[in-house]
């Protein structure tokens, strides 16, 4: 299902002996736009501890009722590794969470992490709340900024999340209030400037499919999305020609 994340977060995390906490921010890899950890504030049961939760662990999911239903009981929550910091987070405690929670480390088969990643962390790990307000620029000037974020949580079908678009507020520069990104387009960010760039034009932007964020996403708004802009869709092998 494709649900905004600002649907998603101030959701319940809830178990089977009840609510754990509610989720605060989503943390993914800017290299694949992969979601990789749910950060939940526990609230005063646990005196607002922080923990992170890898998505796998999502069992269920009523974004109308504000609810994530998991596997694991208030005890577990209660003895996970804590966080003494915010990010990066090290790698040493990612190694804690993914031995505790007998989930599989996501780094373990990524070529590029291999003698990249020291014990500080990930650099690579970035939260939504931190790149939303993002500058796009198109091939031609700004056409607006990050402002919500739309997530696969496909993980509810064994396989990982993905951030599939980034839903840009161009009310200041373009005709349209919202329109869709696929962060995969980007033609290069410069994280340190806040600054994400495409290589698309301010016109060609402004005549995409209109994005209502009342509206929920599906598949036929999806092959418009794509057919306009002449690409692959995502949710279909590329075909191999001879």
């Amino acid at each position: 299902m494709l649900i905004a994340t600002s649907r998603m977060l101030g959701c319940s995390i809830e178990g089977p002996d009840g609510g754990h906490g509610t989720l605060k921010d989503v943390l993914f890899d800017r290299e694949t736009w992969i979601v990789r950890y749910l950060d939940v504030d526990t609230g005063g049961w646990l005196s607002g501890r922080r923990v992170l939760l890898a998505p796998e662990v999502v069992q269920s999911a009523d974004y109308v009722a504000q609810r994530l239903g998991t596997r694991l009981t208030r005890e577990q929550m209660e003895n996970s590794p804590p966080l003494e910091s915010d990010m990066p987070i090290s790698r040493r405690k990612e190694i804690e969470m993914a031995q505790y929670f007998a989930w599989e480390a996501y780094w373990a088969n990524l070529e590029w992490t291999r003698g990249k990643v020291g014990p500080e962390g990930d650099p690579n790990l970035h939260s939504i709340e931190a790149v939303s307000g993002y500058r796009i620029a198109a091939t031609d000037g700004d056409i607006g900024h990050v402002d919500d974020f739309i997530v696969d949580d496909a993980a509810l079908d064994s396989n990982p999340w993905e951030i599939r678009y980034l839903v840009a507020d161009t009310q200041n520069w373009l005709p349209g209030p919202h329109v869709l990104i696929p962060p995969v387009w980007a033609e290069s960010i410069d994280w340190e400037a806040r600054h994400i760039h495409v290589n698309m034009s301010r016109e060609t932007i402004a005549n995409s499919p209109g994005y209502d964020p009342a509206t929920p996403i599906n598949r036929e708004y999806e092959e418009m999305f794509f057919d306009y802009y002449g690409r692959p869709v995502y949710w279909r092998p590329a075909e191999h020609h001879a």
